[in-house]
C-alpha cells in the first residue's frame, strides 16, 4: 500500500469533502481516503499495482475541484466557487 496526499482547491463545505471522498473511494485500488476541509488536504491510501496518484488527481479534477501534490499537472479549479 502507498499513501500520498494532495492539496485540493474549491472545497467549501462538508458536501464538497463527501463528494471527493466518494469519488476517490470508487476508484479501483483505493483503500482509504481522508479529506480535511479545514486544511484542503486529501490523503489517499491505495494499491499502487491497481491505481496511481495521477488517476486520483484526475478523479478530483473531474469532480470539479482543483488538485495538486500527487504528480499534479495543474492546480486550476475548473469550476470556481463550485459547491455541492
Amino acid at each position: 500500500m502507498q499513501t500520498d496526499s494532495m492539496r485540493v482547491t474549491g472545497m467549501q463545505c462538508g458536501g464538497c469533502s463527501t463528494k471527493i471522498s466518494l469519488a476517490l473511494n470508487a476508484l479501483t485500488g483505493v483503500e482509504d481516503v481522508q479529506v480535511s476541509l479545514a486544511s484542503g488536504l486529501v490523503t489517499v491510501r491505495y494499491d499502487q499495482q491497481r491505481t496511481s496518484p495521477h488517476q486520483s488527481e484526475a478523479v478530483v479534477i473531474n469532480s470539479g475541484f482543483g488538485a495538486n501534490g500527487m504528480n499534479a499537472s495543474n492546480g486550476h479549479d475548473p469550476r470556481p466557487n463550485y459547491c455541492g
